[in-house]
């Protein structure tokens, strides 16, 4: 179609009409063929019933001619752009047949109403289906929402099969507005976070003890998890005398709670403390305890037993007489003791090992026989103590049989009430 050209152009050389008139006009021919052979196949329908099918639809083909071949103008390009296969009932567009079907107050109720979430709100979901980086959750609206692996919980997991059970229900936060493919993300992370501050100031107003995992160790200390939240022991609440050591990392070790600051994201924890409640619950008087020596006294030394201080006073040390406890008890030396009193609401021990030896002076000469035999040497104790207490017991009754002697006897001789007396005259 170029103006002072000899030789036609390729496109003119090969038909004069565009590509999409003649793909029409074959719709337009195959359309044909196809009514023909359905009249043919189903005449005897079409005789009965008067037309062919029943809610047959035309497809009319727009099949209108190019005023200039090889050249369009506007209206005809949009036309053989988008112009082609128009649905039209047979009996046309009808009153009857733009009220028939579904109305959008119909589509409405079918398809009910739809939720609408903000950031920072809260819902309950179903988890659909996994990926390698998060699961996807259905939580009511139009598009499945999606939870990363940071934050499907506390501490991150590999995988998400390992903090969610497919089709199980959990809560879950909105942290994020809807994106291009209406998609929502949440977070399980910051309910657990929450529940697991709210579950630490329960612990601690209970005084209740709890188990951690040692995650780290450092100079001043370990770090724990408790119930996924980050604490600090403390090396002096860890054992009386002694650092965590690095070999105790993925341990687990029982705590209590000593500090519970959420706004300062500050957790203190004391396994010291801990051992010495559960050592009180299972202390009693005669039981016989391994401890070390902390602290030397002119009065005394403090023995750790359990986690807890105990006072071995200078007087429960021997039968004989000490100068110098230090002498005896050297600071760090290992021994056993024999528990001899104890105040479980103030957390005092009273210590002894005089009670341990089996010969008076016996902690001055040989400290090693003493606590070899300490278990014995307590036993017997123990057998000592009760012959003396049901001694003490049948002196007692016998005193008060005695008594009872007297009084009923002085009650025979009694005169009676009206008698003379025989100094009276």
């Amino acid at each position: 179609g170029r103006t002072g050209s000899t030789t036609p152009s390729r496109k003119m050389v090969r038909s004069t009409q565009p590509r999409s008139m003649l793909l029409a006009a074959a719709v337009a021919q195959l359309a044909s063929q196809s009514e023909c052979a359905l009249a043919g196949a189903h005449a005897p329908l079409a005789l009965s019933q008067g037309r062919l099918g029943v809610g047959r639809a035309a497809m009319a083909m727009a099949t209108e001619e190019i005023a200039t071949p090889g050249r369009f103008t506007k209206t005809e390009r949009m036309r053989s752009r988008y112009g082609g296969a128009a649905f039209q009932p047979e009996e046309g567009w009808t009153d009857a047949a733009l009220n028939s079907g579904f109305s959008y107050e119909e589509l409405s109720a079918s398809v009910g109403e739809m939720l609408s979430f903000e950031r920072g709100d809260t819902c309950d979901g179903v988890v659909l289906g996994f990926e390698p980086n998060g699961a996807l959750v259905d939580i009511g609206v139009k598009s499945s929402a999606y939870v990363t692996l940071t934050e499907s919980a506390i501490e991150k997991p590999s995988r998400p099969e390992e903090v969610f059970e497919l089709g199980g229900s959990y809560t879950f936060q909105i942290i994020s507005r809807e994106d291009e493919n209406g998609q929502l993300m949440l977070s399980r992370r910051r309910i657990l976070y929450d529940e697991a501050w709210g579950a630490a100031a329960e612990i601690l107003a209970e005084d209740k003890s709890v188990e951690a995992t040692v995650v780290a160790v450092n100079r001043g200390g370990a770090m724990m998890s408790v119930n996924g939240l980050r604490a600090f022991l403390p090396g002096s609440h860890y054992l009386p005398g002694q650092t965590p050591p690095e070999e105790l990392v993925g341990s687990k070790l029982s705590v209590k709670l000593l500090d519970v600051d959420r706004d300062n994201n500050r957790l203190v924890v004391s396994h010291r403390k801990a051992l010495v409640d559960q050592t009180i619950k299972n202390m009693s008087v005669g039981s016989v305890l391994e401890g070390v020596v902390t602290a030397v006294k002119p009065y005394g030394a403090f023995i750790d037993v359990g986690g807890m201080s105990g006072l071995l006073h200078i007087s429960q040390i021997s039968c004989d007489h000490i100068s110098n406890v230090e002498s005896v008890l050297p600071l760090g030396k290992a021994i056993k003791c024999m528990v001899i009193s104890q105040d479980k609401g103030k957390g005092r021990v009273a210590l002894s090992t005089k009670t341990l030896e089996a010969e008076p002076g016996d902690m001055l000469k040989n400290q090693d026989k003493v606590f070899a035999e300490a278990e014995a040497t307590a036993a017997k104790y123990q057998e000592r103590l009760q012959a003396e207490r049901k001694a003490r017991e049948e002196a007692a009754q016998d005193v008060i049989f005695g008594l009872e002697s007297v009084f009923s006897e002085s009650g025979e001789s009694k005169p009676a009430e009206n008698a003379e007396l025989p100094f009276e005259s």
